[in-house]
């Protein structure tokens, strides 16, 4: 098989962290969760494959010819802010709503703004029940209403977002410190 021919859910590591059950990743590599409009929570601690997992599931919606956009939060937040000031708002909103699979990378990694939280209601809501979403985050939901300006406007996004989401805790400890090169005081 050619190396352009292997799915990264074809090689990935299962045995690192037994947290992440291979039924259920292999379920959302079937992306029937984008044919339905659903989103992926993935959530843990620091290090624990999030975010490559996050990204092994969006190369897998691009190799089924799915549309994808990938941002880290913050990144994503500062695009839609300056996009506001030169007034291309809604013309990156169109587009964000329409890609067939959003992934958020490290939401949540401090709080928001409310402007930014009316955009993310924006896209939430947008996307509700017909896009889907993937959030990588390493704060447990419970921590994610406080993390909003305004306790109505989290309600309104939190509840959309896990309405139909797929939700995977991801346990361990950080990958990265397991492969850390050991000094010779270890």
């Amino acid at each position: 098989m050619a190396f352009h021919e292997i799915s990264i859910m074809d090689v990935w590591d299962f045995s690192f962290n037994p947290s992440i059950t291979a039924k259920r990743i292999k379920a959302l590599a079937s992306c029937r969760f984008i044919e339905r409009g659903e989103g992926v929570f993935l959530i843990g601690p620091t290090g624990t494959g999030k975010t490559h997992l996050a990204k092994a599931l969006a190369h897998q919606a691009c190799r089924m010819m799915f549309s994808v956009a990938f941002y880290s939060f913050h990144q994503l937040f500062a695009e839609l802010a300056v996009a506001d000031l030169q007034n291309r708002l809604h013309t990156i909103l169109k587009r964000l709503l329409k890609v067939d699979l959003l992934v958020i990378d490290d939401f949540g990694f401090k709080t928001i703004d409310q402007p930014s939280a009316e955009r993310l209601y924006a896209l939430v809501d947008g996307r509700f029940r017909s896009k889907s979403l993937i959030l990588t985050s390493n704060r447990a939901m419970a921590d994610w209403p406080g993390l909003f300006p305004d306790p109505v406007m989290a309600n309104a996004i939190l509840d959309r977002l896990a309405h139909t989401s797929h939700q995977i805790i991801i346990k361990g400890q950080s990958y990265r410190k397991k492969l850390a090169v050991k000094t010779d005081d270890e």
